[in-house]
């Protein structure tokens, strides 16, 4: 308010400096704009260094806005520097990740595509990726690590996102086998990222840190994947199978890129 009041009443000066000014350039007789000078002079002096002092305060405010609009065109370019530093990170990160998938070979086995985790829905051990059809992706797509790790498979499909359900979701369940002992079974999805082991006929000897891997006998997922390792084993006397709690491979916290089967 008190700068506004400051504003205003420089204005109000601002015109009667110009008065004057009009008066001195105008045709009026020298003895009529004479007295018109004594009588005025003292307050043309005042008039004159007040308007100098309003001079030297609208500068000052004029170039506080000229100092915000430089501040706020360098705050933009900032954000533009830092947005392209990380967008140059993230070129790095994936061209990393499909370095390690190269060393790994994967690529000549599957056809890829990498994608980002952007969103996790712990309660429903799902996960949100930043693809969608766009980028020609579709349903049951199935989507693994870079170290050939077993994730999920795509459940819903948006414009730019698709929503992926974990191994560990109560609707997943996929056909494995114990890798190096020719012993298949049925993996399934317990909630809260627990895996269980079913189906596996209580004569065969399965041991704690088995490792469990895809099987092609569904033909819906690649053989060999990563699913996770047998962590305790439990045998109940009046049925045919034994079951067994699995330690899933495919860390949610530590997982940031993945990739998309495309073709297998």
């Amino acid at each position: 308010m008190k700068i506004n009041l400051r504003i205003q009443k420089a204005v109000i000066l601002f015109l009667i400096i110009v008065f004057f000014i009009s008066f001195n350039r105008s045709l009026l007789p020298k003895k009529l704009k004479n007295s018109f000078y004594l009588f005025s002079q003292p307050i043309q002096k005042v008039l004159w260094e007040t308007g100098d002092k309003i001079s030297d305060f609208l500068g000052t405010i004029f170039e506080i806005e000229n100092l915000k609009q430089e501040n706020k065109q360098l705050r933009l370019t900032i954000l533009e520097l830092l947005g392209d530093n990380l967008r140059i990170k993230e070129l790095e990160k994936e061209n990393l990740v499909l370095r390690q998938a190269l060393d790994l070979g994967i690529e000549k086995e599957l056809k890829l595509e990498i994608a980002d985790i952007i969103g996790k829905d712990i309660s429903q051990d799902s996960i949100l990726i930043n693809k969608g059809y766009e980028d020609g992706f579709s349903k049951d797509l199935i989507i693994i690590t870079q170290q050939k790790i077993l994730v999920g498979r795509i459940c819903e499909v948006y414009e730019n996102f698709s929503k992926v359900i974990l191994l560990s979701n109560k609707e997943s369940f996929l056909d494995v086998e114990i890798e190096n002992k020719e012993i298949e079974g049925l993996v399934k999805g317990k909630g809260d990222f627990n895996l269980w082991l079913e189906l596996i006929p209580k004569e065969k000897e399965i041991e704690q840190g088995d490792i469990i891997v895809t099987s092609s006998l569904s033909g819906i997922y690649p053989q060999g994947l990563l699913v996770g390792e047998v962590k305790e084993i439990k045998k109940q006397d009046p049925e045919p199978f034994q079951t067994a709690i699995i330690n899933p491979f495919f860390n949610i916290k530590e997982t940031k890129t993945i990739f998309i089967v495309i073709d297998f």
